[in-house]
């Protein structure tokens, strides 16, 4: 039993049968990211494959079931050996896209959409491999998770949804999101126990369709309204004019224009609030979907997950991030002028420039770490914690009987995650 588990126990009862508990406490999670987030300025991010380790370690040993625990077996050595076999595979790619982009004929110009098309493909790719390594680290009852399948399979049939998911402005989003997931649930296993995916494209679609008619709905009223304000025939004629001064006859020729520019703009300031505002529902909405939809075998889970947890989660990250950003002005200010006052007395003005870039940067570092810090410990432990207490578990009698299989993946998948920034726990 390790640590994190041991005082979990102590300091709650074992859970209801079929009911999923979050045994950790805020306090000492918070340690270990802030302690973490101070290991990362001075090792200069090296320090980040031991503190995944470490939050893998917190989360999944403070998560019963039923009075067992999961427990989390990977190690930080192994994430860092795959980083830099993924920088090794990255590498030659990245040269080869440079020289394509200094190419002056058609694959130059292609380039760019190359990289796009290539770097999204290979995010895809690395999802699913880290997928893989993660399970194959998570072991409950003595019994090892494990994932099968092609990742470039999986990789193809990604980026197939996603692009007709951009060009349907997200509509089939949750037919893509059931697709995608019953692809991964049916190469997953628990032993000899082999999951599936059961929930509802339509039944999210019903419930996710306000949020996006309200989110994206604007856009296409604000178009509507840009187009009926335009006065065509005098503005094709103010361009087809060409020469200077285009901006001022198109003004006197067609004033509807700053109308329609107005309208554009009112509907993309509606859909930036109204997105913002609707997310946390969203993501919650997402995960309660994605719970229920489990299954392995005879095992069926439920999810009670009720929204107002994340808003909640959301509220207190921006008003630490608000204290936060209050507490980095104010020591700024005072370290800005102490520095001021070292190079007057000790006349360094031509450092100036050094100081000035040094400055910025450890600035910069410490208000992107501060407010990933306060967004791990806020939101993301909530969804953890909400997402897992919302849950109840039907059937698990039937882990009772499952045998061991499956054996420990490459890190080379998660490294690759790292390296293209599509990681996550």
């Amino acid at each position: 039993m390790s640590l994190y588990e041991a005082v979990a126990a102590v300091a709650n009862p074992a859970p209801a049968p079929g009911k999923v508990q979050f045994l950790g406490q805020d306090g000492i999670y918070w340690r270990l990211l802030s302690r973490g987030a101070l290991l990362l300025i001075l090792t200069l991010g090296i320090y980040r494959f031991w503190l995944a380790t470490d939050v893998r370690r917190f989360l999944w040993g403070n998560t019963g079931i039923a009075g067992d625990h999961l427990e989390y077996t990977g190690t930080a050595t192994e994430i860092l050996i795959g980083f830099l076999i993924a920088i090794a595979i990255l590498l030659p790619i990245n040269i080869m896209l440079f020289l394509a982009a200094l190419d002056l004929g058609l694959i130059g110009q292609l380039s760019g959409a190359i990289a796009f098309g290539l770097l999204a493909l290979l995010g895809q790719f690395a999802i699913y491999r880290a997928r893989r390594y993660r399970l194959s680290r998570t072991v409950f009852r003595s019994v090892r998770f494990y994932q099968t399948g092609s990742a470039s399979v999986f990789a193809l049939y990604a980026l197939m949804w996603w692009t007709l998911t951009a060009l349907t402005l997200g509509l089939v989003y949750p037919w893509m999101q059931k697709s995608l997931e019953r692809f991964k649930m049916r190469h997953t296993h628990y032993g000899n126990l082999t999951g599936h995916f059961e929930a509802s494209a339509l039944a999210l679609f019903l419930r996710g369709f306000p949020l996006w008619l309200f989110s994206v709905g604007p856009q296409f009223g604000g178009i509507a309204a840009a187009i009926y304000a335009i006065d065509w025939p005098p503005l094709a004629e103010a361009v087809n004019a060409g020469g200077s001064g285009l901006a001022e006859r198109i003004e006197a020729t067609n004033p509807g224009y700053v109308n329609a520019i107005i309208f554009l703009i009112g509907a993309a300031a509606w859909s930036a609030v109204a997105a913002a505002a609707f997310y946390p529902a969203f993501q919650g909405m997402i995960l309660r979907w994605w719970i229920s939809g489990i299954r392995f075998g005879d095992l069926t889970v439920i999810s009670h997950l009720r929204i107002g947890h994340l808003y909640r989660a959301y509220f207190r990250f921006l008003l630490y991030g608000l204290v936060f950003a209050t507490g980095c002005a104010i020591a700024g200010g005072i370290l800005l002028g102490v520095i001021d006052a070292v190079k007057v007395r000790f006349n360094l003005t031509e450092a100036d420039e050094l100081i000035g870039a040094a400055s910025v940067m450890i600035g910069y570092m410490i208000l992107m770490l501060g407010y990933s810090t306060i967004y791990q410990a806020t939101v993301k432990l909530t969804l953890w914690r909400v997402g897992m207490e919302s849950a109840e578990i039907s059937g698990i009698a039937v882990l009772d009987h499952v045998k061991a299989g499956g054996r420990p993946a490459s890190s080379v998948g998660e490294g690759l995650a790292d390296a293209l920034n599509v990681g996550g726990f």
